[in-house]
């Protein structure tokens, strides 16, 4: 497991999203705060629809108890854990896991696999 260093929590925008090159990958990464914590979300930036690198400009929901991003462009909406889209369950987002440690946000290199968890509490610090 590689992590690179991309941000701390305090250059984050709850509920906005930000684009970060992550070995050499474009990750959109989201500050999202809800009910049971902060999390930090890190997916592919680059839209499986249309090509375009524009994720990290979608517009955050849920759906039921899941933290969604709908994609700017033709508005298909991906779960912001699994990286699984909720209108066509045949296309995934990567996801990446993160890891905030003395406020500064690490993003996984590698995508992970829709089996291991993504989502990691935001801790003071």
């Amino acid at each position: 497991m590689t992590f690179t260093a991309v941000c701390t929590v305090r250059q984050l925008v709850p509920e906005r999203g930000v684009a970060v090159l992550v070995g050499g990958r474009q990750v959109a990464l989201f500050l999202v705060s809800g009910e049971s914590g902060s999390f930090v979300h890190a997916v592919g930036h680059r839209d499986p629809f249309s090509g375009a690198n524009v994720m990290a400009r979608g517009l955050l929901g849920s759906v039921g108890d899941r933290d969604t991003i709908a994609s700017p462009m033709y508005k298909q909406v991906f779960d912001l854990v699994t990286g699984e889209c909720l209108t066509d369950r045949s296309v995934r987002l990567p996801v990446h896991r993160t890891w905030v440690a003395g406020g500064v946000v690490h993003v996984e290199d590698a995508p992970r696999s829709v089996a291991e968890p993504t989502r990691v509490e935001v801790v003071a610090g």
